[in-house]
């Protein structure tokens, strides 16, 4: 498509003479001008994808993908129902819990929280809690005087292995006064990071038992977490369980129903974060325009020259286009290798601009996560190169064609 003598001509008109800088410069600004909207466009992009991964690995492993919950209050016949959920497939764990909220004390610490029963094999399968344990252990959960509690809590409350945390429910038994709160101590014996804010600073976990005496719920529980091997099409198994529990008075809801809300606010942000940026390509693409528009009306004699020497219309047209994509090329390549390696080291450059600047630039308790996360989606790097390279070409052939359509006769009249 682009001879020899296209690609010479081209490439001399790159290299900006003595009296014609300012084309050039402004061919360098938007060069750099696509690298920095290609760059920004995937490191963007990126945080946003890392953003909803992590953060919905954190949650689903924590909260299960599916729930199962009684249409009372509790669920009676827990350990049958829970059989019955772990024999339909694609369900790897089904574990029954109570769920409560409660207030927090300890010293002058006073907070809502949110309170767990589990049994102690349950909690050791839940791997977001197990794995994470930066204090104490596992091991002496299931006595009913045992709590495990997150990192937070236990900073803000002063708490350690071995100190006592003290629970109150607004739920108790009603006397002539009125009805008197629950009030019970816990003994800490493990500390977690869960890598959410929320829920180190909130969630504690008891033994199924003790919760069940401290909730008065006896034989019961508020509802069946399940786990699934594929969260993205936890619909197939939740109709699965919901025929597999045919006949029970019991209502099975998954992660895309209570939390599609979150979810689906934090994809809206993507595309509209998509089409904003889209435009910092755009603003590049019409420098290169006028960069172009500029390069042709210095060049008009020249042009003139070479249609008189048998340079078609084809070839001007031609020179131009590789004169303005090799820019829009160049910008593009730049600008991904840019964004790649940005987010590859996203988490260290963070780390060392916090160093510098002295600030906290990824709060956890606004942001859910502890650290900025930055997930690669080729296909979603691919569009992006496909778009920049497509203003970029679509910018060239308006001045390309003025190029090709110079009279050269009218243009050396007047030289």
């Amino acid at each position: 498509m682009f001879g020899p003598f296209e690609r010479a001509v081209a490439g001399r008109y790159l290299h900006a003479r003595r009296g014609e800088r300012f084309v050039s410069v402004i061919a360098i600004f938007s060069l750099v001008g696509i690298a920095l909207g290609v760059a920004t466009l995937i490191i963007v992009m990126s945080v946003m994808n890392g953003f909803k991964a992590d953060l919905l690995g954190r949650i689903l492993g924590l909260n299960g993908d599916l729930s199962v919950y009684g249409v009372s209050r509790t669920i009676t016949d827990y350990d049958a129902l829970a059989g019955r959920i772990r024999r339909v497939a694609g369900v790897e764990a089904a574990n029954p819990l109570i769920e409560a909220q409660v207030l927090l004390n300890s010293g002058g610490y006073n907070a809502g929280g949110l309170v767990r029963g589990m049994t102690q094999d349950d909690l050791r399968g839940l791997k977001e809690i197990s794995n994470s344990l930066v204090a104490g252990s596992l091991d002496e959960f299931g006595s009913d005087d045992t709590i495990v509690v997150g990192t937070t809590l236990a900073e803000r409350a002063g708490l350690t292995v071995g100190a006592r945390l003290t629970l109150v429910s607004p739920n108790g038994a009603a006397t002539a006064f009125g009805t008197m709160p629950r009030v019970r101590a816990y003994r800490v014996i493990a500390i977690f990071d869960a890598g959410v804010n929320d829920y180190n600073a909130s969630y504690v976990f008891l033994p199924l038992h003790a919760a069940q005496v401290y909730f008065q719920m006896p034989h019961q529980v508020t509802q069946i977490q399940v786990m699934t091997r594929d969260a993205e099409n936890v619909g197939p198994i939740r109709t699965s369980i919901e025929q597999a529990l045919g006949g029970t008075q019991v209502r099975v809801m998954d992660w895309t129903q209570s939390n599609n809300a979150f979810f689906g606010a934090v994809q809206v942000e993507q595309n509209v974060m998509f089409l904003i940026l889209t435009l910092i390509i755009l603003v590049a693409a019409f420098n290169v325009i006028s960069s172009l528009i500029m390069m042709v009306k210095d060049k008009t004699a020249d042009i003139a020259v070479l249609r008189t020497i048998g340079a078609t219309r084809g070839a001007i047209m031609r020179i131009f286009l590789m004169c303005g994509a090799s820019v829009g090329v160049t910008g593009t390549i730049a600008g991904t290798a840019l964004g790649i390696v940005f987010c590859l080291n996203i988490e260290r450059i963070r780390q060392g601009l916090q160093k510098i600047t002295g600030t906290d630039l990824f709060n956890a308790e606004v942001y859910y996560l502890e650290h900025l996360p930055a997930k690669l989606v080729w296909s979603q790097v691919f569009e992006v190169i496909a778009m920049a390279l497509a203003l970029s070409l679509l910018a060239t052939l308006y001045p390309s064609w003025r190029a090709a359509r110079t009279d050269p006769v009218e243009a050396l009249r007047h030289e």
